[in-house]
């Protein structure tokens, strides 16, 4: 797929995440119900071009849920042959009836030659990441300001990247579901067999990714007992024993599979989602029972 286009060949210079992450400037849109709404994006590649959509509307006080695609996605594609892991999860609407379900699409993601085109810079999939991680903020604000309860982040493979990364820089939804992913990301292009994809620039200069990509320290530091997160166990990507590291004693849900075996496990994904899901609604109607006892 990648042909020449291997991941951070042309450059491997970046500012920090964090650097990232301050300098994203977005004007967020007006939400009026179910739809997509573009936000266009400043940042230091450049402006890009993120996206959600508002996939189901429902009334304050329900959960919300934020859902962010896999690498090179469409998540807006709902056609039968899509690759749409938001479709395969959450398309059964009953299991989801009383949620606001809100899928992101992140930058670079509407055109496969673009996509290709920017992975070969570092910078280009930090920034790439900070604005998914960015967006989301602003999605969780939104959602407590309208009242929903619980908001809840989630996502697969690079989503799962992002809901573990907004974990570690904001913390600010009631719960964390990544899905086939954990805390240092470096060594899915440095170490696993999704090294094949990454240049020879990056694969000399492994330090420079793993300052940048992996954040597995500052991840452990947040000490809420919110993240729930999936892994497969024969996974030649997300490699399990190296993922898992990132939480440390919090049960893992562990597949029996492989990454693209446990992608297509929807019933699976989806039964982690809800599951989850039910158990945050719990606590926090616990919560807000304990807090009216005098």
């Amino acid at each position: 797929m990648t042909g020449k286009s291997k991941f951070f060949a042309d450059s491997v210079e970046t500012s920090t995440f964090s650097e990232h992450l301050a300098a994203i400037n977005f004007k967020f849109p007006s939400v009026k119900g179910e739809g997509v709404y573009e936000v266009i994006t400043e940042t230091f590649a450049g402006r890009v071009d993120p996206a959600f959509q508002v996939v189901q509307w429902q009334g304050k006080g329900l959960p919300f849920i934020i859902f962010h695609h896999g690498n090179n996605e469409r998540p807006f594609d709902f056609g039968i042959t899509s690759k749409n892991t938001f479709k395969n999860i959450f398309y059964q609407k009953k299991d989801f009836e009383d949620t606001c379900l809100v899928s992101l699409r992140a930058p670079f993601h509407q055109d496969t030659k673009e996509y290709l085109k920017k992975i070969q810079h570092l910078t280009h999939f930090v920034s790439m990441l900070a604005v998914s991680v960015k967006l989301v903020e602003k999605l969780v604000l939104y959602a407590r300001e309208q009242g929903f309860l619980p908001v809840v982040v989630s996502g697969i493979s690079l989503g799962g990247w992002v809901t573990n990364l907004h974990r570690t820089h904001f913390n600010t939804a009631d719960a964390y579901i990544p899905m086939l992913a954990g805390a240092s990301l470096a060594e899915v292009f440095l170490t696993s067999a999704y090294r094949t994809l990454t240049g020879n620039l990056a694969l000399e200069n492994p330090q420079i990714l793993r300052e940048a990509l992996n954040f597995k320290r500052k991840f452990s530091r947040v000490g809420d007992d919110n993240v729930f997160p999936l892994l497969a166990k024969h996974d030649q990507i997300i490699q399990y024993d190296i993922q898992k590291r990132a939480y440390g004693r919090r049960p893992i849900e562990t597949l029996e599979k492989g990454h693209v075996t446990a992608a297509l496990d929807s019933v699976a994904l989806r039964h982690h989602v809800i599951s989850n899901l039910h158990r945050t609604e719990m606590e926090d109607r616990l919560r807000r029972l304990g807090s009216l006892v005098p």
